[in-house]
């Protein structure tokens, strides 16, 4: 139990320390999430080894893995998925995943890659909930590029996640389709039951919404019993507790279609303030940095392939994007190199992707080791590129329409 106890210190002093050292960096040029992974290796067991994984900090990273995944799930609005730009993100996500797989097993066939199908999973998806920090802090998470970020990003959670439990699943991949519809079933009936429940003047809703600004914070308590409920219906279906998250998030924005900001502020409490920051600081821990180092073209060749696999299929299905009514005007080559280098942002799925397969005997820890940081690389380059171009682009906008408006 002192193990434990130490371990939960040093993780949550490296959780003070992330936001304190981003703060000091000029520009905020780093995002937080890769000073709390590197403080992830530090503490870990491959490096100071001040900090172990015990059962109790597992529970509270699958608590932070799901919050972030029920946060990215709330922040999408599922009219714009089931719009003209939703079908072309699902479009645009799948015909990455066929390049991944030709590219996995490509390599695989030449000796240089193995577990072909996880690889291939974790090329083509998108750290959604990393991002939203990021594009709220940069003010586009409103904007027609920051909706199209979250499209592309959905499918980019949705998608791996779903292929995951198909292709990487103990059981057949007819079973694993027809056990993932069951769930899909269950959660929508649970979404059913909580409008209902929602709409109607019941004292229920009377007595949720009464107790939502007292001690009893009745309305973070049900979304947490929403979250950890759909997460253990996953569980008990055999499918990655990120489904459930996801979902939890779905069903919140159907039950809060225009928002609620009290509950939004104290989510983010929750979230952003503890659970997340642990899950990316034991993600951190699991990373195997000398396995890292004694593979550095591995790690370029990774990187490159998720760039490929997923930004490049997004910058070029972007070019044809008109907005939801078709009639918006098309993104410029600055924005579309943005959307791709957004969506091309990995890290949280690739941690899950790289556990199953690990778990499962088909990546050994080294090579899984690599891909994470491949996806922490692209978490601390792709962003910042992607600012620094944006805000080039605006710059260059702004001089252009200054001396017209001067006139």
């Amino acid at each position: 139990m002192g193990t434990v106890v130490t371990s939960f210190f040093w993780i949550v002093g490296c959780a003070v320390l992330a936001p304190l050292v981003a703060g000091l960096i000029p520009g905020k040029r780093i995002p937080e999430v890769v000073l709390l992974l590197v403080g992830g290796i530090l503490i870990g067991p491959h490096v100071l080894d001040w900090a172990v994984e015990g059962n109790e900090i597992e529970m509270l990273r699958e608590l932070g893995l799901g919050m972030l995944f029920l946060l990215a799930g709330y922040e999408v609005k599922t009219s714009e998925l089931v719009g003209r730009e939703g079908r072309r993100a699902f479009y645009t996500w799948m015909c990455c995943l066929a390049i991944a797989f030709g590219a996995t097993f490509a390599l695989g066939a030449a000796g240089l890659l193995t577990a072909e199908s996880a690889v291939a999973i974790a090329l083509c998806s998108t750290a959604l909930g990393t991002l939203l920090p990021i594009l709220r802090d940069n003010g586009l998470l409103d904007t027609r590029l920051g909706q199209t970020v979250l499209n592309h990003g959905a499918f980019g959670e949705v998608g791996p996640v779903i292929a995951m439990a198909v292709l990487l699943g103990t059981r057949g991949s007819l079973q694993s389709t027809v056990v993932l519809i069951l769930f899909t079933i269950a959660a929508v009936a649970v979404g059913l039951v909580s409008d209902r429940v929602l709409r109607q003047q019941t004292w229920l809703r009377k007595l949720v919404s009464a107790g939502g600004e007292t001690t009893a914070q009745t309305t973070a308590r049900v979304t947490m019993f929403l979250l950890v409920g759909l997460m253990v219906l996953a569980y008990e279906f055999e499918l990655d507790t990120v489904l459930g998250a996801f979902a939890a998030g779905f069903i919140l924005r159907r039950l809060l279609p225009e928002g609620h900001e009290s509950l939004e502020t104290k989510l983010d409490g929750i979230a952003f303030g503890f659970l997340i920051p642990i899950f990316f600081i034991t993600s951190g821990m699991g990373i195997d940095i000398a396995a890292v180092f004694s593979k550095p073209g591995l790690l370029v060749v990774l990187v490159l392939l998720i760039i490929a696999v997923r930004g490049v299929p997004v910058f070029i299905a972007t070019r044809w994007d008109r907005g939801q009514s078709g009639t918006e005007p098309p993104f410029s080559i600055a924005e579309r190199t943005q959307l791709g280098l957004y969506s091309a942002t990995g890290l949280p799925l690739i941690v899950a992707v790289t556990g199953v397969a690990v778990a499962a005997g088909e990546m050994t820890e080294a090579n899984a080791s690599v891909l994470v940081t491949a996806g922490a690389v692209t978490v601390l380059a792709l962003p910042f590129t992607a600012s620094m171009i944006g805000a080039r682009h605006k710059r260059l906008r702004t001089s252009k329409i200054s001396p017209e408006s001067r006139r």
